[in-house]
């Protein structure tokens, strides 16, 4: 039985605990350029500091238009690779392992005059019209990430994300409610998303695990849900996915009746179950002792917490005190935490 704080070992990814902090954009106004700045550098390398086994980069992106905003990160030109790699080498010294979710928003870049998708109509009323990617426009989508992964590679990451989930790109081509195409990506609605997927593996270390982030259920009266949500993920793990980071909704306007702690925990758990592979629960996981009842449940062998990680830097190390582990931070700061 594994606990919260225990290591967790995949290939020659070794955790110190299973504690992880989740891409989360932060609309750096300095970052317009798509680079990480003095502000990315602080943010992660304080939850670093604060313990965090593993650190997923926020939403970075494999096209300047395939930004939610033009304050967020990008991996498009070879440029962006130093600005990674301090930030990432930065984590690594205080014993973090260090991921980067690399994305392309689709009809949800806001600040893209003409945002591209699976389909042409727009998300809302509030949202530009996105222009319907010919079959050409979406194998050329492909290179643009298999790029963005050899860049993140080169900056020193120890394992890359995938974002397949909250409407963004791959959902929209991977969702009932966005992908009506008649060409090959419509006719396979996991296609682009399993190529992308293979693009990652041309480039990762094969001792590299790689992460996908999916939305299990749509929440929409015509979207799927977990159980088509299980035969994409099915798919996508023979395509070379190792660990399944488990969210919900995006891609509708819809929600969960619930969303208190681990209102997505049992969907994180099915789908370990059907595909017996490692999973990360995510939503609502601040409360230590519930996190660490979630992984001695084997509902899931690793935790995101999100919204604890904002408020407080020290969120790992603080847990792990709670639940009677060992101080987490660095010498320097012990004395702080000491009874």
């Amino acid at each position: 039985m594994s606990t919260l704080l225990d290591p967790f070992k995949l290939k020659e990814l070794n955790l110190k605990n299973r504690i992880v902090m989740p891409p989360m954009c932060q609309y750096s106004v300095k970052a317009k350029d798509g680079k990480p700045n003095d502000w990315h550098f602080i943010h992660y390398t304080s939850r670093a500091i604060g313990g965090t086994g593993l650190i997923i980069m926020e939403m970075t992106d494999v096209d300047p238009d395939g930004r939610i905003s033009d304050y967020d990160l990008g991996m498009w030109s070879d440029d962006h690779i130093p600005s990674f790699e301090r930030i990432i080498k930065s984590c690594q010294s205080y014993g973090a392992k260090v991921g980067i979710q690399i994305a392309h928003a689709g009809r949800k870049a806001e600040d893209a005059d003409v945002p591209v998708s699976s389909t042409s109509v727009a998300f809302s009323d509030q949202y530009n019209s996105p222009k319907e990617l010919t079959t050409k426009e979406v194998e050329e989508m492909v290179t643009k990430f298999e790029l963005a992964f050899k860049r993140a590679v080169a900056a020193g990451v120890d394992t890359i994300e995938i974002h397949g989930a909250h409407g963004y790109l791959i959902h929209q081509f991977q969702s009932p409610l966005t992908n009506k195409r008649e060409d090959k990506y419509g006719q396979d609605k996991s296609l682009f998303g399993r190529e992308v997927i293979q693009a990652a593996r041309r480039v990762m270390p094969e001792s590299m695990p790689l992460i996908l982030r999916i939305s299990a259920t749509e929440y929409a009266e015509e979207g799927y849900d977990v159980n088509y949500a299980i035969e994409l993920a099915k798919k996508y793990k023979e395509a070379g996915v190792d660990i399944f980071h488990i969210s919900s909704g995006g891609e509708s306007n819809n929600g969960p009746d619930f969303s208190g702690p681990g209102y997505q925990v049992d969907l994180a758990t099915s789908v370990k179950l059907a595909l017996d592979v490692p999973v990360i629960a995510v939503g609502r996981m601040e409360e230590p002792s519930f996190s660490d009842e979630v992984v001695r449940a084997g509902k899931a062998d690793l935790v995101a917490v999100g919204r604890g990680m904002l408020r407080n830097p020290f969120w790992a190390n603080e847990a792990s005190i709670a639940l009677g582990g060992e101080i987490l931070t660095p010498n320097a700061l012990r004395a702080g935490f000491s009874i």
